[in-house]
């Protein structure tokens, strides 16, 4: 559970470092920087917690699988969205977007969850799989 919570942080940490910087290409800013928070690890790391889940939807088809994965993602961005808001540290504020819920999701971050879900399932999953391998039994 450590290892898939730290994986699932880098991960997530890493894919919001780029998202970031990718806007900041449309943007036509060439410096292409890209940014996160420290709070954003352990938001993302959480997605180690759906390994459970992960397990008995493996054999589900790819569309139920995102479209539960996306949910948890909603939720999870939203809990966290609001506890952070209260205490004035979250890092996003989505309230001047037009998809926007209480200004700490986005509707039109669908896809983006979708595919993002899928993408730790299959980390999550390879690693258990795997795992067995890593550690021989004597």
């Amino acid at each position: 559970m450590k290892r898939n919570f730290l994986l699932c942080g880098l991960l997530g940490w890493s894919l919001e470092i780029f998202w970031t910087g990718l806007h900041s290409l449309f943007k036509r800013d060439r410096q292409l920087m890209g940014h996160s928070s420290l709070w954003m690890f352990p938001i993302y790391g959480s997605a180690a917690f759906l390994a459970p889940l992960m397990h008995r939807l493996q054999k589900n088809c790819i569309w139920k699988r995102g479209l539960i994965y996306m949910l948890c993602i909603y939720l999870g961005e939203y809990i966290s969205g609001r506890l952070l808001k209260r205490k004035d540290m979250c890092p996003w504020d989505y309230s001047d977007c037009p998809l926007q819920y209480q200004g700490v999701i986005r509707f039109d971050f669908a896809p983006l969850w979708f595919l993002t879900g899928l993408l730790f399932e299959r980390v999550i999953l390879y690693r258990s799989s795997n795992q067995d391998s890593e550690f021989p039994q004597n």
